[in-house]
């Protein structure tokens, strides 16, 4: 697989020393209201996603008490921008950028010794569910509280996939890269993601991820 695009486009994080790693996920949720909890390690990084909607979903409003020196990354397309949340100020520069399900960031937990639980609260969305995915890389997540794995693919929940298509997972500091293939599948295997996890996807041109949800 190649992943060398996909490893310059993260060159902002990397070059900087960060250390990278994996999220553990746990999901509680009664009717369609609930929460997730996503946890970091500590001193490392994940990328992760909000799978719970809220009518407010930006950094200021999601996490108005972050942990000191917290950083939050979210992807353009081209490059990261970097938000960091500053105890007396908020989130700098600013706490408007989003996280909304179906979105992700990479986050890093700033502290060497303990983990880092963040708790996201909202509604479980439900009907018809169009997430925008744009040509080359970006970064997403189902819009709904579910693992991907087993008999539950990406396929059985509408991902979009043809020829040519890739998918990356963030694992153990490394970017572990899937291709799609005609009449084949995905390759090496299918792929598999927890509740609360983001993912890089790589189009060549530019589809709606259509997830039909309800909640039984």
């Amino acid at each position: 697989m190649r992943t060398t695009k996909l490893l310059l486009a993260a060159a902002a994080i990397s070059a900087a020393g960060w250390i990278t790693a994996n999220a553990q996920q746990n999901v509680y949720s009664q009717n369609v209201v609930g929460y997730i909890n996503v946890t970091i390690p500590a001193g490392k990084m994940a990328l992760i996603a909000n799978q719970l909607w809220q009518t407010n979903m930006t950094l200021e409003n999601l996490l108005p008490n972050a942990p000191e020196g917290l950083a939050v990354y979210k992807y353009t397309g081209s490059v990261w921008e970097r938000y960091e949340f500053i105890p007396g100020i908020g989130w700098f520069p600013d706490g408007s950028a989003t996280l909304a399900p179906g979105e992700g960031a990479m986050v890093k937990n700033p502290s060497g010794t303990e983990s880092l639980v963040l708790t996201f609260v909202g509604e479980v969305m439900q009907g018809s569910l169009t997430n925008q995915l744009p040509a080359g890389l970006s970064v997403k997540s189902l819009m709904v509280p579910i693992a991907i794995g087993g008999t539950n693919t990406l396929a059985a929940n509408g991902f979009p996939a043809v020829d040519g298509d890739r998918v990356y997972k963030y694992a153990s500091g490394v970017y572990e890269g899937y291709e799609y293939m005609e009449g084949v599948g995905w390759f090496p295997e299918e792929p598999t993601f927890n509740v609360g996890e983001a993912f890089f996807v790589k189009k060549n041109a530019p589809t709606v991820w259509v997830r039909n949800f309800t909640v039984q």
